[in-house]
């Protein structure tokens, strides 16, 4: 089953912000995806694709560096507003904006949380304007059960002065956690309360993408609706 989504955008963003190369295997090169990888090679990561295995060349939390352009996230709503929470703590200014469909989802849940800890982003649909500034810890209860938005928040935390703690209304996936704590964040889990500590440098790992749900459910379903069949999917 090809790669999971969610994972794949996050090991090349976490890759990018950390020290050292992460390798990626699995990665799903659907459009979405590669958006992500454009819009960091745009601010300055190298990224390698030998079409089994993805290189990110990180350079640090603080490595990344102002476009030179307009950064496109295409048709993905997972990259336009998780880069609203790492572009909040840059020392650049930047544009983000995509395809027709993404210039009407909204982008106000993610920003209004993000400016309580002190993000200056301009615009409720893309494209949006946003100035890097110092960023603030807080203690927020979110109002939506939303990974995109929490995970905003999370990367904002990894920038922000003091100590950021988020209280989910439901557990939403977590694939941002796991994957922080692996690379050596200051991230402690307890229930639905996310606590982070600035300060820890993100080291680079091998990441092995696991196949995507959302794609095996179709093979599911087809095992489900046909008499005396048996289907076996493996590292999903």
């Amino acid at each position: 089953v090809p790669g999971d989504k969610s994972i794949s955008h996050r090991a090349v963003m976490l890759g990018a912000l950390a020290s050292g190369n992460t390798k990626i295997s699995g990665f799903l090169r659907g459009a979405d995806c590669l958006s992500t990888i454009d819009c960091f090679r745009t601010m300055g990561i190298e990224i390698d694709d030998n079409g089994t295995e993805i290189t990110v060349h990180g350079k640090g939390l603080h490595g990344l560096k102002k476009p030179d352009k307009m950064l496109y996230t295409g048709n993905s709503g997972t990259t336009t507003r998780l880069l609203c929470g790492i572009l909040s703590g840059q020392a650049f200014e930047c544009d983000i904006t995509g395809d027709a469909s993404i210039c009407k989802r909204p982008m106000k849940r993610v920003r209004e949380p993000l400016s309580l800890m002190g993000a200056d982003i301009d615009g409720d649909f893309c494209p949006l304007h946003i100035r890097g500034t110092q960023l603030h810890g807080m203690d927020y209860h979110m109002t939506v059960a939303s990974a995109q938005v929490k995970t905003a928040l999370i990367l904002a935390g990894l920038y922000a002065d003091t100590k950021t703690v988020i209280h989910e209304t439901e557990k939403s996936r977590d694939h941002t956690e796991l994957m922080l704590k692996a690379m050596g964040a200051d991230i402690e889990v307890n229930g639905n309360v996310i606590t982070i500590n600035p300060g820890n440098e993100l080291r680079g790992q091998d990441i092995e993408v696991p196949g995507d749900i959302s794609s095996a459910a179709f093979f599911m379903v087809l095992g489900a609706v046909m008499p005396d069949s048996c289907i076996t999917i493996k590292n999903v």
